[in-house]
């Protein structure tokens, strides 16, 4: 897994600095998204691993889900991944785009797990207090995730607030061990 992150680091940054220059972050990012979701259905994978299947069609395969206009740039780009066969860490790219993205553009994804759904007055509660504490805007999801019992589980990028009840019993139950 790191290493697919580490092969595609390079790979994102010249893709977002490319986009950048064209003024077509979120048209790249878009295009990245459905790249990375093709790339890892099981059928298009076993085709891309496959080393009898040309560089060529495989780019053609990749290109095919870019859509009717596809800008030549990231056509161009779609090429070169499958040059170097790096078509299979398409999700990492474009992981790491979105990261990227979203610090240029000052805010961050973050996914709040609860037990229960959240209301709207709560959700902006949380998106504020971290607004605040992070010092940038916030775009939040609100996942749905029973088995936390109660509490709220906060991913921000690599940073985790975990106040579920869940964790509490499990500490309760180490230190009582």
């Amino acid at each position: 897994m790191s290493e697919a992150i580490t092969i595609a680091r390079p790979y994102a940054q010249a893709a977002f600095e490319e986009a950048q220059k064209l003024n077509a972050l979120q048209a790249w990012s878009d295009a990245l998204i459905a790249l990375a979701e093709a790339a890892s259905h099981p059928e298009v994978s076993a085709i891309i691993g496959n080393p009898k299947v040309a560089k060529t069609q495989v780019a053609s395969l990749m290109e095919a889900f870019l859509g009717n206009s596809p800008d030549a740039k990231l056509q161009n780009f779609v090429r070169i991944l499958a040059d170097n066969q790096r078509v299979s860490v398409l999700p990492e790219i474009a992981a790491s785009f979105a990261a990227l993205k979203a610090e240029a553009e000052k805010s961050i994804n973050v996914v709040v797990e609860s037990p229960f759904e959240l209301s709207a007055a709560q959700q902006d509660k949380i998106a504020a207090s971290l607004k605040k504490r992070m010092g940038c805007e916030i775009k939040l999801e609100s996942r749905i995730k029973k088995e936390l019992l109660g509490g709220v589980v906060i991913r921000a990028g690599d940073k985790v607030i975990d106040g579920s009840a869940l964790t509490r019993l499990g500490e309760m139950a180490t230190a009582l061990a």
